[in-house]
């Protein structure tokens, strides 16, 4: 394998931060139509309707949707499909960073509906079950990213980490601590980073490549500090790999009936009365019996996601686009990436052999991530390839921010209780005073 790096990938000119990790490789060319039977209704991508024998994963249900809220923190001001600002952002596209501007926004001046106006230093929860955000008089969540109410798994762990703050406000508080909601806002913001870094990146790439980038850097993808951007084979291809973890159906309770999440958990709207996800479900948190598991990362995507409801695509003119398959595919296609063939070569990984997938000239970047998942991660982690570019990434935007605890402190460590041996996302979801 490759041990040094000649020339480090460089962001593409213009507004939108995006760039390509690796911009020698020539791009992909395949027949749309061919990516809109692949995708699509009895494609290769379909998972049907039920699930099959070993769809589970080890993993719990909750870490794909745990990687969509850092999806849409990196890209708080940005839409991540096609770089547009998104409803409610207020600023100039910012460096991608791992801040929780989420959550955050403005702050308690410049986005005063988020917090409370009897104590600003904390956010304004929703309903007393905890079971929404507050929303105004047409439903519309006021909230700092409104793509975290695309769902209810997102919306459940959005609130979560609001909790989560008001919570650390509480125990500054009691050690006297002035200038409150600064200290807590880079308190929890250390801690959901160390959590990204030391929990939910080994389980998605394993242990040893983490602790191999965080030791030595990144190989093809170091941005300098306040000069991060977002490669392309990241956002178009190896951070979707979520998307193929996706359960047919989910409990919300322990006995409760199994939901599929579109259209039945679907969001922008209010949380109905008594419906409230028990965290336990999706994590596997002290004191509980297990979670239910992720589906397997396999490229293969539930009923759900291959038709879509109309409220998340909006009025399509072929029916194929439903699909959240197709648009991945097309997605690659229409922003030029490589094979996964050939960045596996790139990166000196031997790729997958021809009879493990069934692209004739090439398989699309992201197909490839799913099926390399499968095959040489067991379903349960990325691969060689999609666990380099998730991890570099990661890693080197972090490294990129100047206030992150990695520049800031790097022998920082978690200050919040545990209650195992090592602090990780079961703590910020159950906080213990």
């Amino acid at each position: 394998m490759t041990t040094v790096v000649t020339a480090l990938a460089e962001p593409e000119a213009g507004p939108s931060r995006y760039g390509r990790m690796f911009p020698g490789l020539a791009p992909l060319v395949t027949d749309p139509r061919r990516l809109a039977r692949a995708g699509g209704h009895g494609g290769i991508c379909d998972a049907g309707a039920t699930p099959g024998p070993g769809d589970d994963a080890a993993g719990a249900a909750g870490w794909p949707f745990f990687g969509q809220l850092i999806a849409h923190d990196i890209t708080a001001d940005r839409s991540p499909i096609t770089g547009d600002r998104h409803p409610g952002a207020l600023r100039n596209a910012r460096a991608p960073r791992l801040d929780l501007e989420m959550l955050y926004s403005d702050g308690p001046i410049g986005s005063p509906f988020l917090y409370d106006s009897a104590d600003p230093a904390k956010f304004l929860l929703g309903r007393p079950d905890g079971g929404d955000v507050p929303r105004n008089q047409q439903g519309v969540a006021l909230i700092g990213d409104p793509r975290n109410d695309s769902h209810l798994f997102a919306l459940t762990l959005h609130t979560a980490l609001l909790r989560a703050h008001n919570h650390v406000v509480d125990r500054l508080r009691d050690d006297d601590v002035t200038e409150v909601f600064d200290r807590a806002r880079q308190t929890l913001t250390w801690h959901y980073q160390w959590i990204v870094v030391h929990d939910f990146l080994p389980r998605l790439v394993g242990p040893l490549l983490v602790e191999e980038v965080l030791t030595t850097g990144g190989r093809w993808f170091a941005p300098p500090p306040g000069q991060a951007w977002i490669p392309l084979e990241f956002s178009h291809a190896a951070f979707r790999y979520g998307h193929s973890q996706i359960r047919h159906s989910y409990r919300l309770t322990r006995g409760g009936p199994g939901l599929p999440l579109f259209p039945d958990l679907a969001g922008f709207r209010p949380v109905p009365a008594g419906r409230r996800l028990d965290l336990a479900l999706l994590f596997d948190l002290p004191g509980h019996p297990p979670a239910q598991r992720a589906k397997r990362i396999d490229g293969r995507l539930p009923a759900s996601l291959i038709a879509l409801p109309e409220q998340l695509t909006g009025t399509v003119d072929v029916a194929a686009h439903r699909s959240l398959a197709v648009r991945d595919l097309l997605r690659g296609e229409l922003t030029a990436l490589p094979s996964g063939e050939s960045v596996a070569r790139h990166l000196g990984v031997p790729p997958l052999p021809a009879d493990e997938h069934t692209w004739p000239h090439g398989t699309p970047l992201w197909s490839y991530i799913l099926g390399e998942a499968g095959h040489r991660g067991g379903g349960d982690r990325l691969g060689p390839v999609g666990g380099r570019i998730v991890a570099e990434v990661l890693i080197g935007l972090l490294r990129a921010d100047p206030a992150s605890y990695l520049n800031r402190e790097p022998d920082w460590r978690p200050t919040l209780p545990a209650a195992g041996p090592a602090f990780g996302l079961a703590d910020l979801l159950t906080p213990a005073r």
